[in-house]
């Protein structure tokens, strides 16, 4: 699938990660999709970031986008190193790590086990523990997985992940999403990623020092009480919170105007606290 002309690649633990960088001298940033969903997710995030002074780098997780399909490992903490060893290739650290459902993990696992590379982490739509999943979700992954149509399945499920805003470009994203899991080995991920724990990522929560923002929005249908989730996950990470009235599970894309100002906020909160940081976030 060619995303952008702009990929840049690193090789790493037998497999390829693909990634984009805007460059500059600014404080870095890098941000790590959700399962299943593009580097692009961030498209609406980048510009803003960007005119504000910072270095923005965009990567695909394992088994999605550019990156390799294939390999041994598709956790958190596995995406996370994958993040870290993109941030020694470019020379880019310390940097923030933004990382969406699943990836919000390896944001905070590359902090866990690279804290020189990591200033700050930003978590949107955090699944950082496993959720107990109802019987009549139960059933549906099954049936949804089961035969030539799963991957369907899964761009329906995405769908309802924008309860309130579908963005204008909508369309066209759940097309390159349809057509990048239709490529060999990516809906085996999917499924690979679907299956795994998070109690690791879990056990973690309370021994995380980095400054942290979680951005939730209210109708995250991935929660029971996403409102209850975001505090419970603030409390156990001192973190910051940002609480996004109508948004699902990607506040980012659905309402960019609403999440940006906040994430540049912490972003310059951040530039106090060390040397690392070279351009303050405009106001």
């Amino acid at each position: 699938m060619n995303i952008t002309n702009q990929t840049q690649f690193i090789t790493t633990e037998g497999g390829q990660i693909a990634f984009e960088d805007t460059g500059g001298n600014g404080p870095a940033i890098l941000a790590i999709p959700g399962m299943g969903d593009l580097r692009s997710e961030y498209r609406y995030l980048r510009p803003a970031l960007q005119q504000a002074g910072y270095r923005v780098i965009t990567m695909d997780a394992r088994g999605y986008g550019e990156t390799s399909a294939t390999w041994n490992d598709y956790s958190a903490r596995a995406v996370g190193r994958d993040a870290v060893a993109v941030l020694k290739h470019l020379g880019a650290g310390p940097a923030t790590i933004m990382g969406n459902s699943f990836a919000a993990g390896s944001a905070l696992w590359a902090a866990q086990d690279a804290p020189e590379q990591v200033n700050g982490v930003v978590l949107l739509g955090p699944i950082v523990r496993d959720l107990e999943p109802t019987f009549v979700q139960k059933l549906s992954l099954k049936i949804g997985f089961a035969g030539p149509w799963r991957v369907g399945f899964w761009t329906i499920y995405w769908d309802t992940l924008f309860p309130t805003k579908k963005p204008a470009d909508h369309a066209q994203v759940e097309a390159a999403i349809t057509e990048n899991l239709r490529e060999p080995g990516r809906m085996d991920a999917l499924i690979a990623m679907l299956g795994l724990s998070k109690a690791d990522t879990a056990a973690i929560l309370d021994q995380t020092k980095v400054p942290a923002l979680i951005v939730m929005g209210t109708r995250d249908p991935d929660f029971t009480d996403a409102v209850e989730e975001a505090r419970m996950l603030a409390g156990k990470l001192n973190a910051e919170t940002l609480i996004v009235d109508g948004a699902g599970h990607y506040p980012h894309t659905e309402m960019p105007d609403l999440v940006s100002p906040r994430i540049l906020s912490f972003l310059g909160e951040l530039a106090g606290n060390g040397p690392s940081i070279k351009l303050a976030a405009a106001p």
